[in-house]
């Protein structure tokens, strides 16, 4: 069983779940993704991060959702039928968390391999605000920006989620 896993593990390396943002294009690590889902109701939970849109009764598990572009500090849109959760394992301490995020279309799975990733650029101070961006993806003209879904919550960030998960 855990050659199994193993083989595919590598199978699924360079693969990665593309979505859109606004105008930009960013990839996740396909092995990070549960599952893709419509926009659904979500409960808002008081005195949560502005991030945190909620949470969501997914097959009887309470997932916490957190809006991509509100921690990114994208301006605001509407819904639209597009409009996806995609359901990821984040890694926490030493646990596995289980959350949503939102964004606003799924694209495409995309094979890139190592030598088509750039290291993400350095904009000088504060960038440590963006280390969870692994690299820059190249493809036929476009640049996909590569997600460490990991890291895109800061370890207060993410005990946060958890509470807002357990009510």
């Amino acid at each position: 069983m855990a050659a199994e896993s193993a083989v595919a593990k590598i199978a699924q390396a360079g693969k990665y779940l593309s979505f859109v943002l606004g105008r930009e294009e960013y990839g996740l690590e396909i092995l990070k993704v549960q599952e893709i889902n419509g926009m659904m109701d979500i409960t808002r939970v008081p005195r949560t991060p502005s991030y945190v849109r909620g949470v969501i009764n997914l097959r009887g598990r309470v997932i916490p959702i957190v809006s991509l572009r509100d921690k990114f500090k994208m301006p605001a849109v509407e819904d639209t039928e597009k409009t996806c959760i995609i359901v990821v394992q984040v890694q926490f301490e030493d646990t596995t968390l289980t959350m949503g995020i939102i964004v606003d279309e799924v694209s495409e799975v995309l094979n890139i391999s190592d030598d088509a990733i750039e290291s993400p650029p350095s904009f000088g101070g504060g960038m440590e605000e963006a280390d969870f961006i692994t690299g820059m993806g190249k493809l036929e003209g476009k640049v996909v920006i590569l997600l460490d879904i990991d890291r895109v919550l800061d370890a207060e960030e993410m005990r946060s989620i958890v509470e807002s998960a357990q009510g």
